[in-house]
């Protein structure tokens, strides 16, 4: 069993930044892929970003790429995501997740999501 709790959102000026973070517990996430997804209200899930728990390839959505950085601390089990030049659009619950599979999808686990708020 793997448990995943987000923090970090809140709300914040359009151009300004926040930072994520995903606590991860329960089992060895050596061959984890651990991703963020976010859901605005009135739009499907989106993916945002992954990394790899192992040797920290990463992958991010296009429409973040460039001002959203993924970013994971192996010893204390924590993700992260840096969010910069935020825009409105960028206004979600975000989720952190974990890939058990070691690929990018599907992903088993999934956190409660946090609220980012985006004003213009």
């Amino acid at each position: 069993q793997v448990q995943l709790v987000e923090s970090g959102g809140g709300l914040v000026q359009a151009g300004g930044s926040l930072r994520l973070s995903c606590a991860a517990s329960g089992r060895t996430f050596s061959r984890y892929v651990m991703g963020w997804f976010r859901q605005a209200p009135g739009k499907e899930h989106e993916f945002v970003a992954a990394i790899r728990w192992t040797g920290g390839s990463t992958d991010y959505a296009d429409s973040v790429k460039g001002r959203f950085t993924v970013s994971r601390d192996n010893p204390k089990k924590m993700v992260y995501l840096q969010m910069n030049s935020l825009k409105a659009e960028d206004t979600a619950v975000y989720y952190c997740a974990a890939s058990t599979s070691g690929t990018y999808g599907p992903y088993d686990y999934w956190g409660q999501g946090t609220q980012v708020t985006v004003s213009s």
